[in-house]
């Protein structure tokens, strides 16, 4: 499968170009970027082709791989599904509940294969650890906190200006979404949001199995305390999720897995474009409420 990486900042550097690059199943085919400079510096390492128009690229590949905002995500997403292309798309899948639908129907028209890269979805102990999750019965309750540095620390992507507008919730509440749903079921409804300390936001939400989660979601935690946990708790006692060994490329490697064998089953995948339609619905009911509830 040949495909094409859509994005140049340094989520695209350290992840999907070396993924992409180094995947025994895939042919990295080219980069197209916003600043034509930017997939120039990309791809030289590579020695793939630069685009200057993304409809070029398309002509000329399988799929895409994109690591661009949400927002322009949503609008190439739809764009290459339209042409026939599978999509390895990023979260969140898009920061509006329409942009989200408007990916899916795309796909779901083309018939095209969709993954939305969810890191812990596709890391080898957290992956595990979700599936034995999902097949246990009884969980009461789950907390989820995940707490980043990026406003609080040197991070590359503290200069981001969509994080800087849509914050933790839309960031990393992917994340802690993509853990939870697989185990406690859909969420019915978001009982609460408020906001804490600058990006930082609490959630409580009712799921479908009956259980209730509560979720802590930051970018500006100290250093010190930045990090990811998730604790379940039911009938069979307590499980905590296990950390990863490994970091983002591998994980990336096998979200790319993934989408080859959607492409050649059509099959879809549990983190496919629905999937991140999903989660988009949600954190869009959580921003209302943390609207209405600074108002």
């Amino acid at each position: 499968m040949r495909i094409g990486l859509l994005g140049t900042g340094p989520w695209a550097q350290a992840a999907y170009a070396p993924a992409l690059a180094g995947h025994p199943g895939v042919e990295f085919a080219g980069v197209w970027g916003r600043r034509p400079e930017a997939a120039a510096t990309l791809a030289e390492p590579y020695d793939v082709p630069v685009y200057d128009d993304v409809d070029a690229l398309l002509a000329d590949v399988d799929a895409v791989a994109v690591a661009l905002p949400p927002s322009v995500q949503a609008e190439l997403a739809v764009r290459a599904a339209r042409a026939g292309r599978h999509l390895l798309l990023d979260k969140p899948l898009a920061v509006s509940v329409d942009q989200g639908r408007a990916v899916v129907a795309a796909a779901e028209r083309a018939g095209v294969a969709s993954v939305v890269f969810l890191t812990a979805r596709f890391q080898k102990e957290p992956e595990a650890w979700i599936d034995e999750q999902a097949a246990v019965a009884g969980w009461f309750t789950a907390r989820a906190q995940w707490l980043g540095a990026v406003f609080t620390s040197a991070s590359p992507f503290a200069a981001s200006p969509w994080r800087r507008e849509k914050g933790a919730l839309w960031d990393v509440g992917p994340h802690a979404l993509s853990v939870l749903l697989p185990v406690l079921g859909d969420v019915r409804h978001v009982v609460a949001a408020a906001h804490g300390p600058a990006d930082t936001v609490h959630l409580v939400l009712d799921h479908a199995t009956g259980a209730s989660s509560t979720l802590t979601l930051s970018l500006t935690a100290p250093p010190a305390a930045a990090g990811a946990e998730v604790e379940l708790r039911g009938e069979e006692g307590v499980a905590l999720m296990p950390g990863s060994s490994e970091g983002a490329i591998p994980a990336l490697t096998r979200a790319t897995d993934a989408l080859l064998r959607a492409a050649r089953t059509g099959r879809p995948h549990a983190c496919d474009a629905a999937f991140g339609l999903r989660v988009t619905e949600i954190l869009a009911t959580a921003e209302s409420r943390l609207t209405a509830a600074r108002d």
